[in-house]
C-alpha cells in the first residue's frame, strides 16, 4: 500500500486541496477539493518524487522529475485535470 509522504501532503496544501489513499487500487491518491473528488493520481506501479529522492537520492530523483515533465508535457498543465495534480503533488 502506498504511504502519502510529507512533500505530497505538503504540495497539496499549497494548492488548497486535500489527498486520501485512493479508493481506486490502481491509483495512489484521491485528491479533493471543497470535499468533492476531482482526481486520481499516481500509478501504483510507478514511482514518484519523494519515493525516488528517499530510494535513490536527490540528484537521481530531480533527473526522474526532469524526464517526468518532458514525458507528461501535454497533460500536466490544466489546471484541473488529474495530469495537473500528479505534477504538482507527487513531482
Amino acid at each position: 500500500m502506498y504511504e502519502i509522504t510529507e512533500y505530497s501532503k505538503l504540495k497539496a496544501k499549497q494548492l488548497g486541496v486535500q489527498i486520501k489513499p485512493s479508493t481506486r487500487k490502481d491509483k495512489k491518491i484521491d485528491v479533493f477539493k471543497n470535499n468533492e473528488k476531482v482526481a486520481s493520481i499516481g500509478g501504483k506501479g510507478y514511482k514518484d518524487f519523494p519515493t525516488y529522492k528517499k530510494e535513490k537520492g536527490l540528484q537521481f530523483a530531480k533527473e526522474r522529475r526532469r524526464l517526468y515533465k518532458i514525458r507528461h508535457q501535454d497533460d500536466r498543465l490544466k489546471k484541473g485535470t488529474a495530469g495537473y495534480y500528479a505534477d504538482q503533488i507527487l513531482w
